[in-house]
This record gives structure tokens, sequence and C-alpha cells, in this order.
């Protein structure tokens, strides 16, 4: 699959008339191979370990490109953080998330995902997207 991602990426910065850069493809490929919410701060500190020379903002806005060219997504949870993940060849799930210690949970149910469409179907709604997110207390955390 990161082959056909490294091509979306680079088909959408040949479109947009960007400089296809080592450095974004560097980044690209540490960022698809961590399967986790990352900061921009926490790619950045796990990028300088291999690549010491590519600074901050070269990130930033790598992530951005990424999350234009449909690859990633930002998700802003209450601790107001922006955090990205994976979106591309990836199915839809929603989000449980700890207040104690901050982990996420992805989790994918059926049932609720057919609620939804038929609560949107009754009141002659149309969504073009959702997020479902629930916060509270993690079982870690609870003990």
């Amino acid at each position: 699959m990161a082959r056909e991602e490294e091509k979306i990426f680079e088909d959408y910065l040949a479109i947009k008339n960007l400089k296809q850069s080592e450095q974004r493809k560097e980044i690209l490929q540490i960022f698809l191979n961590i399967d986790k919410h990352l900061t921009a701060n926490e790619l950045y500190r796990i990028v300088q370990k291999k690549y010491p020379k590519v600074g901050y903002a070269t990130i930033y806005r790598t992530l951005r490109l990424l999350c234009e060219s449909g690859l990633c997504r930002e998700l802003k949870f209450e601790d107001g953080t922006a955090r990205y993940e994976h979106l591309y060849g990836h199915q839809h799930h929603d989000h449980l998330i700890c207040t104690k210690c901050g982990r996420f949970f992805e989790v994918v149910d059926s049932e609720i995902e057919r609620l939804q469409e038929k609560l949107a179907k009754q009141h002659g709604f149309y969504p073009e997207r959702h997020r479902m997110e629930l916060y509270g207390v993690c079982r870690k955390c609870k003990k």
C-alpha cells in the first residue's frame, strides 16, 4: 500500500506544481510506517533522529499537504492538540478517548453506523461525513 500512497502524494504535488523533495518523501515514509495518531511535534522528533536537517516548518507543511492529498486527516479532540492519522485505505472508525491518560482507541461498530444512517434517513438528511468521539476513562486508568 505504501507505494500507492507515494504515487498519490507525487501526483498531488505535481498537480499543485510543488517540488517533490527528498525531505517530503522521507517524512511521508516515516509517517506511513507509524500506525498511531501523531502530533506534528511527535513526528518532528522521530524525523529528527534520522534526518536532523529537516525543520519543524517542513514537517508541518508536509502534514498539511498529506491532508490535502487525502492520505491523512487532522483530528482535534477536546485537549485542542492536532493529531494526524492515516486515512487512505483505512476503514471508517470512531474514537474512544481516555481523559486521564490521553490514550485513543479506534473502534468500529456496524450497528452504530446502521443506526446513524437510519436516523439521517428519518430526518431526510444526507450526511457527507461524521465523527464520533466518546470521552471517558480507559480500563487501565479505572483500576
